[in-house]
Order: structure tokens, then sequence, then C-alpha cells
């Protein structure tokens, strides 16, 4: 048995038995196996969010890392479970987009139905594929097991792209809150590749985003005044409208979704 990292990226939360049992079917599989939580606190149901989650992890972590990512409201449908080599990494998930950031980012992708079934834990539930299908095969990965073992290679996996920002004026831009993070930021959809001129010194611009107009832009959390809305560029590279030791989503009045509009 080899000693592999297995990462969990769920919408389980941390008030049910779902985590600890799919890692215990982890560690049955190969109790070398290191368990690394990523987060369990996508929010539920949602594609979108488990996708940024771990397109916006995955990197930091070494070669040969298996990424186990359950945001699958799915379950028990037709939709298939994957398996999914790139360059470096593993990752097993249900075919329902949530690897779609993951698989714009990476040049050499293989993907994989998993059909194995005497992988799978038996009898399979249909409301906890989690535990039967998913953590289970990543056990077996875990061990050394060839993908190729897993199923046949396929390419008509679901991907979906992020919303692009667009001109919907001569001077106005139009972009959107893609997440409200644990601590109020709104985070958009603009970045310095789409609407680099947000992100110029001296800009001058104005953003408009729920009930706020945000004109100023810091470098840091705390060059903000307490209170002040305020632009920066996040560590994911997105544009985040913050507030230093505020939650900018309750002053702006603001959630996913809402629209991001820009001034030129």
């Amino acid at each position: 048995m080899e000693t592999r990292i297995v990462t969990l990226t769920t919408d389980f939360g941390s008030t049910d038995h779902f985590v600890g049992t799919m890692r215990g079917v982890i560690l049955s599989g190969n109790p070398k196996a290191q368990v690394v939580d990523i987060c369990n606190s996508v929010t539920s149901f949602d594609v979108l969010d488990g996708a940024l989650t771990i397109a916006h992890a995955y990197r930091y972590f070494p070669p040969g890392t298996i990424h186990l990512v359950v945001v699958d409201p799915g379950v028990g449908s037709a939709r298939r479970p994957l398996l999914v080599t790139t360059s470096r990494h593993f990752f097993i998930a249900p075919d329902n987009g949530v690897l779609s950031l993951v698989l714009e980012q990476e040049e050499r992708v293989l993907a994989r139905h998993i059909t194995a079934e005497h992988y799978f834990l038996q009898p399979v539930s249909t409301t906890f594929h989690g535990r039967d299908i998913f953590a289970a095969c990543a056990g077996w990965l875990s061990k050394g097991l060839e993908p190729d073992k897993f199923g046949d290679e396929i390419t008509d996996y679901v991907r979906f792209s992020l919303p692009k920002p667009k001109m919907v004026a001569e001077r106005t831009l139009k972009g959107a809150v893609l997440k409200v993070d644990k601590f109020g930021n709104l985070i958009t959809n603009l970045t310095p590749e789409n609407a680099a001129a947000l992100f110029a010194a001296n800009s001058g611009l104005k953003l408009t985003v729920g009930q706020a107009t945000v004109t100023g832009f810091q470098s840091s959390y705390s060059q903000g005044q307490p209170g002040e809305l305020f632009g920066v560029l996040n560590s994911m590279g997105f544009l985040e409208i913050a507030c230093n030791r505020g939650a900018a989503a309750h002053l702006a009045k603001a959630g996913r979704g809402a629209e991001v509009l820009v001034e030129f």
C-alpha cells in the first residue's frame, strides 16, 4: 500500500456523519492514506460553489494527490461517476460540471466513466454515492490501482464556463457576484484579463453593486477604512468587494448573482 493524499471537498457540512463515514471508507481501503479536508461547507447543492472551491485549492497539493469532490444534487440519477487524470493530480467526482474550472486550467486531461462496480461498496445506496462509490474508489486508487481499471475513457463529460462580463453600454461593463465568502466579501467575475482598466492605477472608475457604489480600490483589506466598501484583487485573481472587518454583502445588500456595473 502507498501513502497517498486524498482530499475532500463536499457540501456535507460538519453536523452529520457523512464526512467521517467517507474518511472511514477511504482508510479501510488504504490505512496509509492521508485524508485532508479542503472544504466540507460548500453551499448545499451548489455545483458552481464546489467548482470554485476545488479549482482554487488543488494546485497547492503535491503531485499524485487524489481529490474527491462530492457536490452531487443528482445522486441516485443516471449522472455518471468520473475519474479524471491530469498531469499532476487525480479527481473523483460526479459528472455534473463540478470539475469544470479544473478542466479549464489543465492542458492534459483524461476522463473515465467509473463503471467497475466491483470496486464499490455493496449494496450501493441511492442516496450516498459519496460513501459507496466515490470514497470506495478513492481508497482503491490511493493503493496504486491504475486508472484504466475503473472504466473507459470518455470525452462528453459535463462542463460549464463562468459567466463572462460584457459591455452593456458604450462606457458600462456588467459583471456578477459569483460567491459570498464567510467574511461577507463579494467575489465577482471581474479579473485583470477581462476588465484590465478596472485594475489600472488611478483608473477613476465607479462600481455599483446592490445598493452601494464603490470608488475606492485597495491592495489589502487593512488599507480600507472601517465601514467603507472598496475593491481588492483577491488571492483567486478576482475583483472582490470587501470591507475592513465588516461584511460587504450586508452593507451593499447584495448576494450571489447580483449585478456588478462598472462605469468607465
